[in-house]
């Protein structure tokens, strides 16, 4: 009940969103190695090779799917927050949901 309340408070792309991420992270089909692959070519640059951040770029390292998706979502409709967001708007437009799904399960495995 809690999560129906959240998602019917989201516009209908955002309720789409959630939706296709929750139901990949259940279900294990998340392609970690897809979001390997997808890290090295578009994060890496900046957060560095093993998420740790670089500079003024974050750790992404140690947070939860569910952190990374949201901020992912925040930058795709446009919301500035933190000195990063001119940087971080055009690249999250590029990630499809199931790039998003990917690079999120995969930079959370890390240890």
């Amino acid at each position: 009940p809690g999560n129906i309340e959240l998602i019917s408070a989201q516009s209908f792309s955002g309720v789409f969103f959630t939706v296709v991420l929750a139901s990949h992270a259940s279900a294990g089909q998340a392609d970690v190695d897809a979001g390997e692959a997808l890290y090295k070519k578009v994060c890496r640059g900046c957060h560095g090779p093993t998420a740790k951040g670089m500079a003024s770029y974050p750790e992404l390292r140690g947070q939860t799917t569910e952190y990374l998706a949201n901020n992912l979502k925040r930058y795709l409709a446009g919301e500035n927050f933190g000195p990063n967001a001119p940087l971080m708007a055009p690249r999250a437009k590029k990630l499809s949901d199931e790039d998003t799904v990917n690079v999120t399960q995969f930079i959370s495995s890390l240890e």
